[in-house]
């Protein structure tokens, strides 16, 4: 998020949010605008501040510092009915002793809206959300991801500029929750409004995602996209917490070689000094499996596992253990050559 934008772009502008509870500081100084119609993805560890973030945006929670601007508007202390948003959490939290309709018209009911209006609205939902005919369903007859489904459609009902999801998925099995990563795409593409998404899981947020913000002890750590998260991280932390990665903290040579376990790997990245510690990220898919002639380095093959689409391996070169992803693998105990490809270096500032 980097390029220029217009202020008519920016839905809600995060200024300087701290916030504490007790003694446990979860959010300092925090800084975040989401632009209209974006899927934006708060992601990182449990504690990190992501569910606060989402708290704050949605008038659950006050923070001690700083403001929350909708659409240029400061609405820091308007209470959570009286803005333009909407939140849907892990527990779905559907009312038990009414039907799916019930359910879905509770918000309308309370502004008052016409029973034509209600109605119209309910099978509206119901038809995004695939559940056309579940109008007298109770919830307990559904399965999590109907109920999923069904505190969806009751949110966007209400036609809220911003819709907030605070891990809405965790408790779903893996098919069901890749399948609902599918159905939340189309709604926001469909709906046109701003998604902002919690989840500590990376996959999750690299395939859903616009924008993904990766936080650590309250503090943003990196801001892009799924793309430039992945291949090229700012630091250490977001390397190593979004997919698989070969670290190493070591010191430039000079500026285009940095020196891995004693051997100069030639490198693309700029703007380091010699001598400088730096952190390397090397992704597993980014490691050629070569003859041991053909390597930078040398080393055997100490563990291999069949994934399906590739075998992942371990291997011990150079005084470090490598993970390595290929379409070929190579038994254990065999002697491979490790090639990387310049470009494939990522050289970082040191994390500390």
């Amino acid at each position: 998020m980097a390029e220029k934008i217009k202020p008519d772009d920016i839905l809600t502008d995060l200024d300087g949010i701290s916030k504490s509870f007790g003694t446990n500081q979860v959010l300092k100084d925090f800084n975040l605008y989401i632009r209209k119609n974006e899927f934006v993805t708060l992601l990182g560890p449990s504690g990190c501040g992501k569910s606060t973030t989402l708290r704050i945006i949605a008038g659950f929670e006050r923070p001690d510092t700083g403001r929350v601007i909708f659409e240029g508007r400061d609405i820091t202390s308007l209470p959570p009915e009286k803005r333009e948003i909407n939140t849907v959490f892990q527990k779905y939290s559907l009312f038990t002793h009414i039907n799916v309709a019930e359910n879905i018209a509770f918000g309308l009911k309370i502004k008052k809206k016409s029973r034509s209006y209600i109605e119209e609205k309910i099978k509206y939902a119901l038809k995004l959300v695939n559940l056309e005919g579940y109008e007298e369903r109770m919830p307990e007859t559904l399965s999590g991801g109907q109920q999923q489904r069904i505190a969806i459609a009751r949110a966007i009902v209400n036609e809220p500029r911003m819709l907030l999801l605070d891990e809405p998925l965790g408790a779903l099995d893996l098919k069901l929750r890749q399948s609902m990563q599918l159905e939340l795409m189309r709604l926001k593409n469909e709906l046109g409004i701003t998604f902002v998404y919690v989840t500590h899981d990376q996959e999750e947020a690299l395939t859903m995602s616009d924008i993904i913000v990766v936080m650590n002890h309250g503090v943003i750590q990196q801001i892009g996209t799924p793309e430039d998260i992945y291949n090229e991280p700012e630091n250490a932390f977001v390397a190593n917490f979004i997919g698989d990665a070969n670290l190493i903290s070591t010191r430039m040579i000079d500026r285009t070689h940095v020196d891995i376990s004693g051997t100069a790997f030639k490198c693309t990245d700029e703007g380091f000094a010699p001598k400088q510690m730096v952190d390397v990220v090397v992704r597993p898919e980014d490691i050629e499996i070569t003859t041991p002639e053909k390597g930078i380095v040398t080393g055997y093959v100490t563990e291999l596992i069949f994934k399906g689409v590739h075998y992942q391996m371990r291997i011990s070169a150079g005084g470090l253990d490598w993970t390595a992803a290929s379409t070929l693998g190579a038994e254990v105990g065999s002697q491979v050559g490790i090639y990387i490809d310049p470009f494939n270096i990522r050289i970082m500032r040191h994390y500390q």
